[in-house]
């Protein structure tokens, strides 16, 4: 493709999207009565539902997690500065729903802006995209290699084990060479995180807390996961080396269109 029908697809991208590219408070904060609303009412209701049966409470777990999974979404948009029209209030909103679904939202933005800016570079992977290897870059690997990354991408690994050591783990901690608004952003994100766990455990027991968290931090988790990995991960997606990669064709190209 040429740089003249780069530069035109672009245009006409630019176009196509130009009606939704402004924050609308109005939408904005709909999407936050019905996201924040259903999600805590249906923790509660899990929460009574404790006397009643577990099965119950896992069934409104399932549900509860959904609504978690468009809380981190909301984050998402946050991290974006693309939520709300002010930068202050995305910051704000941001770093709340980085508590819940217990992301640093600083450090988080950093790294996804990153993504986006690299996203489908085979010369610039490794920073909030998920390990890809090319079939002749897997057939030279070691065999310890090979071994690692069959491993990373078995479906038990990535999907359940994954997010418990990403979410839990790595998130409690700074990258190396972390602006300091981003070390402090995630020291507070886990003293919030901290706080609001050990408040829960005060109030509702710590048994009743894990019981009804516990299965929302894990599917809500997986899929997430899930959702990045079907991202860019599907047949005929867009990869190309440095020289010949173009932001435009792996914003389109390298991404699916995922119909729930």
């Amino acid at each position: 493709m040429t740089e003249q029908t780069i530069a035109h697809k672009q245009k006409q991208l630019t176009k196509q999207v130009a009606a939704f590219a402004q924050p609308d408070t109005k939408n904005s904060l709909t999407q936050l009565f019905n996201t924040f609303i259903p999600f805590f009412g249906l923790w509660f209701l899990a929460y009574f539902s404790l006397d009643v049966s577990y099965l119950l409470t896992l069934g409104i777990t399932v549900i509860a997690a959904g609504f978690l999974t468009r809380i981190f979404i909301i984050f998402h948009d946050c991290c974006h500065l693309s939520f709300f029209k002010q930068k202050r209030h995305n910051h704000i909103l941001g770093f709340l729903t980085g508590v819940l679904t217990l992301f640093p939202f600083l450090q988080w933005q950093h790294s996804h802006s990153i993504h986006h800016a690299t996203s489908s570079n085979l010369d610039k992977r490794g920073t909030g995209d998920i390990w890809l290897l090319t079939v002749n870059e897997y057939k030279a690997a070691p065999l310890r290699t090979k071994i690692a990354y069959r491993l990373y991408r078995n479906p038990f690994i990535m999907f359940i084990l994954g997010p418990i050591y990403v979410f839990l783990i790595t998130n409690r901690f700074n990258k190396k060479g972390a602006r300091r608004k981003e070390r402090v952003n995630t020291y507070l994100t886990n003293l919030a995180i901290a706080a609001l766990a050990a408040g829960c455990c005060l109030i509702f027991g710590w048994q009743s807390f894990l019981l009804v968290q516990g299965p929302i931090f894990l599917i809500s988790g997986s899929i997430g996961v899930w959702l990045f990995y079907v991202q860019h991960t599907f047949e005929d997606s867009y990869f190309e080396a440095d020289e010949n990669w173009s932001y435009v064709q792996a914003a389109v190209e390298g991404s699916s269109f995922y119909k729930l």
